[in-house]
């Protein structure tokens, strides 16, 4: 799947468990970002720190994209319930190479989303 039909304006945004909100997408979203950021950092132990808002959702994906870090040989800390600016600041004060928080702030209770941050807490180009 490429990356412009995955991210929107901000992040991937959809549905819970359809696509591309399912588990099977989001353990290869997993697994997509330490491969990527290995092409940077190839000597590097890849850490990423993942945070949810409350919906339930969250947990399934957190799982998928836990399942696609590890998998991948990358260290995951799950941080749980924080506020999207918080996983930013997070991210970047414990030197993390990336952040992931799982939000759909606005959107129906049966949305969810994955935003991507850098080790600086910046949101990540396509």
């Amino acid at each position: 799947m490429k990356s412009k039909r995955l991210f929107g304006t901000d992040g991937i945004r959809g549905t819970a468990n359809r696509e591309p909100m399912t588990p099977l997408t989001l353990v290869k979203v997993g697994r997509a970002l330490i491969m990527l950021l290995r092409e940077v950092r190839p000597e590097k132990n890849i850490k990423v720190v993942i945070g949810r808002d409350t919906r339930i959702s969250g947990f399934m994906i957190e799982s998928a994209l836990a399942a696609g870090i590890c998998a991948q040989g990358g260290r995951v800390r799950l941080i749980g319930q924080m506020p999207t600016p918080g996983i930013a600041y997070t991210t970047r004060g414990m030197r993390a190479d990336a952040g992931i928080v799982i939000s759909a702030s606005h959107n129906p209770y049966e949305d969810n989303g994955v935003k991507i941050f850098s080790s600086d807490g910046y949101k990540i180009s396509d």
